[in-house]
């Protein structure tokens, strides 16, 4: 209870966020949402139809009790269109929180720095908890930290490439700097990258492609569930320092040498 991830005066004990625009069918999405323990899923806004039941996921997510939606703005090519998407999203969800997810170009699905910094301050502005997806760039980072973003949605790889923390690197600058949340968002295909993430010093995941995909959804959500807690567990602990040297475990006595 004295480790809650706060986001925007918002406090979640579950590191672990879900995206759910790939399941195969809605009852699959449920069961990996709830087998996960995630508080908070993502949800875009063209699954919020309530006329067409198979296209909407707000309905069935809504009624999860313990779980918090974040409609995203994916789709959007660029700052009005995301802006207008928030807005919508607000109203039909009825939560502040918004990810903001502009990647204009199909062919790489790379979130747009400038349409996104520019959708943040309006945002920002508007009273939304803005949760930017970016490149993982530790300038924009700081730059959307300075003007009000909750958190920053660094991608680990490109989007459903499963690629892990192909930017690790970058991101241990981020997460080095920022005083807002970190979390992971894209690229990440198994739980012990999730736990690699949390075991850096990032603040949570965002997973969608590796559990939909997976053979079994639930089963991979609950291990993903797995991942994060022991992940922040080890942060929490103090992970050991790296050395060039190799050094013993026990210390070396003189037995060996003895002439006794």
């Amino acid at each position: 209870m004295n480790d809650r991830l706060k986001i925007g005066g918002e406090g979640f004990g579950s590191r672990l966020f879900l995206g759910t625009g790939k399941f195969s069918d809605t009852q699959t999405m449920i069961e990996a949402v709830k087998a996960s323990g995630t508080e908070l899923v993502t949800v875009a806004l063209r699954r919020f139809n309530r006329d067409q039941a198979e296209d909407d996921l707000y309905g069935p997510l809504s009624e999860l009790p313990t779980v918090r939606l974040m409609p995203n703005t994916s789709g959007a090519m660029n700052a009005k269109e995301a802006v207008r998407a928030a807005m919508l999203g607000r109203e039909l969800s009825k939560s502040p929180i918004v990810k903001l997810e502009i990647h204009p170009n199909p062919h790489h699905l790379l979130p747009d720095p400038i349409e996104t910094y520019e959708a943040a301050i309006e945002l920002v502005k508007q009273d939304f908890i803005v949760l930017p997806y970016i490149p993982a760039d530790p300038v924009l980072a700081k730059r959307l930290e300075d003007i009000g973003c909750a958190a920053v949605m660094p991608l680990g790889a490109a989007i459903g490439t499963g690629k892990g923390l192909a930017m690790a690197e970058m991101i241990k600058i981020i997460v080095r700097d920022a005083n807002i949340p970190v979390v992971v968002d894209a690229g990440l295909r198994s739980p012990s990258e999730a736990a690699r993430a949390l075991e850096m010093g990032c603040d949570a995941v965002l997973v969608n492609s590796a559990i939909a995909a997976a053979e079994n959804p639930a089963a991979m959500a609950a291990a993903f569930k797995t991942g994060t807690e022991a992940g922040r567990a080890a942060c929490n602990a103090g992970l050991m320092p790296t050395s060039e040297l190799a050094m013993a475990s026990s210390p070396l006595t003189s037995f060996l040498s003895s002439n006794d």
